[in-house]
């Protein structure tokens, strides 16, 4: 297949992000058991892929930069739920994941140590989660960008999908560019 009949990375090939508005513990639970599965899908998903597979683009980014953005963010979202829960409606500190993406360690190192670390951050952010009272799911932070108060139920939603939905960039980088 020819680049010019390859078709066009969709945005969200896993869909947008819905918020869903009701957060029982049902749902909460459904999110953090996604949340403690999210490391080892990922590491699935890139078993297969030859090195030079990694420096594969999806849009702007290569599968390589999106592992380890994937490890930047939900490091930083660990951090925001920290705060979020030791201090009250803490404004958290924004960084422009762009630029993170530029810098050496996302465009060229091996992924292995992301992978490594988004294992353990997840067993971390996970028994954190789980220790919660129903109501401290309610805490939340201020994002200076947004604008936005963001209760930790909906941050916790949010990062099920951000999983799921740079996971599913990288089966369609697979389908579409490099399992012809």
């Amino acid at each position: 297949m020819t680049d010019t009949m390859r078709p066009e990375p969709p945005q969200y090939p896993a869909g947008s992000f819905v918020e869903g508005g009701s957060h029982d513990a049902g749902k909460r639970e459904m999110w953090i058991g996604e949340l403690e599965q999210a490391p080892a899908r990922l590491r699935e998903t890139v078993s297969d892929l030859p090195e030079e597979g990694l420096d594969t683009t999806y849009r702007n980014w290569t599968i390589r930069q999106i592992v380890h953005h994937l490890a930047d963010s939900h490091l930083n979202s660990y951090v925001r739920f920290k705060l979020a829960l030791t201090e009250e409606r803490p404004t958290i500190k924004p960084y422009d994941e762009t630029r993170w993406s530029q810098l050496a360690d996302a465009r060229r190192a091996d992924i292995a140590p992301s992978l490594e670390l988004l294992e353990g951050l997840h067993a971390r952010w996970v028994y954190l989660l789980r220790s919660l009272a129903p109501e401290a799911f309610e805490r939340s932070f201020y994002h200076p960008e947004s604008r936005e108060i963001v209760p930790l139920w909906h941050a916790l939603a949010y990062y099920v999908w951000h999983a799921r939905h740079h996971r599913t960039q990288i089966d369609w980088v697979k389908k579409h560019k490099l399992m012809r």
